[in-house]
Order: structure tokens, then C-alpha cells, then sequence
């Protein structure tokens, strides 16, 4: 179990190995909160469980598209945890099997691992070691927007805002580095919330 200070400390940018990522033309947009989210998340969790059995240490649904009556983009964001990210041989020909693309790898961010898989609504596949603090810090994110209808709001109206900035800046909201800026964009108000969790939480 990782310890409250590895817990609520945010994670600096750092190196960023861009490994099968490409323009697709996807345009980011926030959707209306869609019954059928959850629905692709259990699809998408069996069939991740049965390329990998044992090697599957856990899987949570986490991001917006968990949240009910939270708009979101609909993207199912998965957390995944194997023993070892940074053993692909282990994990990835059997997730690749499946149609999702290693993406990115971020070293510096507890060895992460991005996939996605570009089908409609897509899903973006976080892959993380045992213990790693963000599976902790995504699903504390998710139940307390669940429990908390004015923080969960509040991050609607963020998400509206910083795609409405980005398009007004002339930013398109296609390529590889836009959801990125739009993340910073949204970022004060993520953290905000955060620090409100954590401190309810007693982690502060």
C-alpha cells in the first residue's frame, strides 16, 4: 500500500517515449453522460482478463465515463495493473491481440503505459505495477466525484472550459498533443479537488 505522501503528491511532467502513436484525426468532445460506458467497460475488462489470466492483477474503471451524470469525452479510461510494466514481453502481444495500440510510455510516471484502442467509444488503457499510487489516487478521484455532486460540477464545468479555450486560442482539438493541453488547461481545478479529497480523507 503506498503511503499518504506518495499518495497526494502530483505527478511532475517527465520523459514521454512515444511508441505506436500517430495523428488519427480524432476530435476531442464532451459528450452527455452515456448509460452504455459502463457497458464497454465490462466488455472490455473481459476480454482483457481472458488474454491475461493470472498476469492480471487488477483492473479498475476510472475517468469521467465512470461517473454517472458526468459529461465526459467518451473515452473509457481503464487502470490496469501486471508485476512489472516495464516487462512488455509479459503483457503487451496479448493486449496488442486485442486491438489496443501501445501508445506511449512515460518512465518517469511509475514505468506507465498507455494503449488505445481507436473503435468507437474509444478506450485508453493505463498500464501500472502493484502498489503504484495513481491506481489509488484515480479510484479515490472517481468515488468522491460519485459522493460529491458539487465538486463533480464543478469538474463539468471545467472540462467545458478548457475545450472551449483551447478552440477559441485556435488550438484544433486533433494530433497528438492536444488532449495534454487540454489537461493542463483543466489542471487548477483537478487539483483543487484533490487537495478537498485528500484533506476529507485525512491524508493532509
Amino acid at each position: 500500500m503506498p503511503t499518504p505522501e506518495e499518495i497526494t503528491r502530483h505527478h511532475d511532467e517527465g520523459e514521454v517515449v512515444y511508441v505506436g502513436s500517430y495523428p488519427t484525426g480524432y476530435v476531442v468532445r464532451i459528450e452527455e453522460p452515456d448509460p452504455t460506458w459502463p457497458q464497454r467497460y465490462a466488455e472490455i475488462e473481459g476480454q482483457i482478463s481472458a488474454v491475461l489470466g493470472e498476469r492480471l492483477l487488477a483492473i479498475q474503471h476510472i475517468g469521467s465515463t465512470s461517473v454517472p451524470g458526468l459529461p465526459a469525452k467518451p473515452i473509457i479510461d481503464i487502470d490496469l495493473a501486471v508485476a512489472d510494466p516495464v516487462d512488455e514481453a509479459a503483457y503487451v502481444p496479448s493486449l496488442e491481440s486485442l486491438g489496443l495500440v501501445h501508445w506511449l510510455t512515460e518512465p518517469d510516471w511509475h514505468q506507465h503505459r498507455l494503449f488505445k484502442m481507436l473503435t468507437e467509444p474509444r478506450v485508453h488503457l493505463h498500464v501500472f505495477g502493484p502498489g503504484c499510487p495513481e491506481l489509488v489516487r484515480h479510484r479515490m478521484f472517481r468515488d468522491w466525484l460519485v459522493d460529491h455532486a458539487e465538486d463533480r460540477e464543478l469538474y463539468a464545468a471545467a472540462k467545458r472550459s478548457a475545450l472551449a479555450r483551447l478552440d477559441a486560442r485556435g488550438d484544433h482539438p486533433d494530433g497528438l498533443g492536444f488532449g495534454m493541453r487540454y489537461n493542463n488547461v483543466k489542471e487548477p481545478v483537478v487539483r483543487e479537488i484533490y487537495d478537498r479529497m485528500f484533506r476529507a480523507s485525512g491524508l493532509l
